[in-house]
């Protein structure tokens, strides 16, 4: 039974968009396998019972469920530690504690990756002056730029370690807001491998956002000294509320630990305020949604390819993210996908998605998420700024079936808008 008036040209596209996906999904659906036993493995192991799920008030002092949870997400990850908390703001703010909390005046930190994506340059301080940045603390930044076809310089990496010493290797994972491809886990391997051949003191950090789960060994697996990431993203599931982790090397978690609350102090404090329950349940959910997410992505990929848009990575590319990057040469068409796929969300779907200005962002901004937790980039949503190539940037998705339909009625919508502007 069809639901939703969808084009019928569109539905049979749809049954190829499908077949086309099958390799792709069995290698998913594989992976997910994999990373499910893992976590259930670290939740067997560290002994989760009925009392690592109470809660907590005031200081929060000797919350077992807290500090259990931490053991999971650090065994999970092949970690020596983490720090797992809801009271994380968002993924900038999880990655800037971690920054701070390694990083002091008069050293310099080394991004490896390019210049990193839009939020995260106010914390290092890159452009305008902005307060309290790691800048105005007195940290140094420099950065290697990617190669022409987007993929890390190694020997000028190499080489830029040779000149001087440097405090902290930086590498995002994933593509942000531009068109370079996100990083596979054999990459990161990569890049470790050639700091520490030239730098063994230098740390290595990892912004592992969108990529948790996506493939069967993450960043601390492979040589990174510190990863963090969102839990309204991969690692929550679905579930969490809010949040983030930082995972790594012992001695640097604790180094984290007194910037996420205070000197001295460190993580011996932080009410879970009832919490431990969600964040339990969404980093054990998070293997599957993440499955079901790069499903999205793939089915996205192949249908929007059919169409005859240029997308990345294409569907049958192994993938070092969630997201999928659907190039649509204008600014109304951009719009448009957007629109229709905010019709097919479960929450605001009346909502009619425009472009407006961000905070953090130079360019006005469209979003499209109909999500039961706000932001939640692991739930079906897209966004883009308002700047050439007009690119869509679209992640997540907690089930795919319901996904697909957010995603033929963008392309209908889409396809509808541009008929309507041919006949006049």
């Amino acid at each position: 039974m069809n639901f939703f008036d969808i084009d019928e040209s569109l539905e049979k596209l749809d049954k190829k968009a499908t077949e086309n996906c099958k390799e792709a999904f069995d290698r998913i659906e594989k992976n997910s396998e994999y990373n499910q036993q893992k976590v259930l493995s670290a939740f067997i192991s560290c002994g989760i019972s009925e009392m690592h799920l109470g809660v907590s008030t005031g200081y929060g002092y000797d919350d077992v469920g807290r500090d259990t949870l931490d053991k999971v997400v650090a065994k999970t990850f092949g970690a020596e530690d983490a720090l797992i908390r809801h009271s994380f703001a968002s993924g900038t703010h999880t990655l800037s504690v971690a920054l701070f909390g390694i990083l002091r005046p008069g050293d310099t930190v080394l991004v490896l990756t390019g210049r990193p994506y839009d939020t995260i340059t106010g914390v290092f301080g890159i452009d305008a002056k902005t307060d309290g940045s790691l800048k105005d603390f007195g940290v140094n930044y420099e950065q290697v730029d990617l190669l022409p076809d987007g993929t890390p310089d190694i020997e000028s990496i190499k080489e830029r370690l040779k000149l001087k010493p440097y405090k902290m290797a930086y590498i995002q994972r994933s593509r942000g807001y531009s068109l370079r491809k996100s990083l596979l886990i054999k990459d990161i391997k990569e890049l470790c491998e050639a700091v520490k051949s030239v730098s063994p003191s230098t740390v290595i950090m990892v912004d592992n956002c969108y990529g948790e789960f996506v493939e069967k060994s993450e960043p601390t697996e492979v040589g990174a000294d510190l990863m963090a990431g969102s839990l309204i993203k991969n690692p929550g599931g679905g579930i969490a509320p809010s949040g983030g982790y930082i995972a790594g090397r012992k001695e640097y978690i604790e180094m984290c630990s007194h910037r996420m609350t205070c000197a001295g102090v460190g993580r011996e404090v932080g009410a879970t305020l009832g919490h431990n329950r969600e964040l339990y349940m969404g980093f054990f959910a998070a293997p599957h949604t993440v499955g079901e997410a790069l499903k999205t992505a793939v089915y996205a990929s192949s249908l929007f390819s059919l169409l005859g848009f240029e997308t990345s990575p294409k569907f049958s590319d192994v993938r070092g993210d969630i997201i999928e990057i659907i190039k649509l040469n204008s600014k109304s068409a951009l719009i448009a996908f957007c629109q229709g796929l905010q019709s097919g969300s479960p929450i605001d779907a009346s909502a009619v998605p425009t472009p407006a200005p961000m905070p953090g962002y130079d360019d006005d901004v469209i979003m499209a998420a109909g999500a039961f937790t706000g932001g939640a980039s692991i739930e079906l949503s897209a966004d883009a700024p308002l700047r050439e190539p007009f690119c869509v940037y679209m992640q997540g998705g907690l089930n795919f079936y319901s996904a697909k339909v957010g995603i033929l009625l963008a392309a209908d919508k889409l396809i509808s808008d541009i008929k309507a502007k041919e006949e006049k």
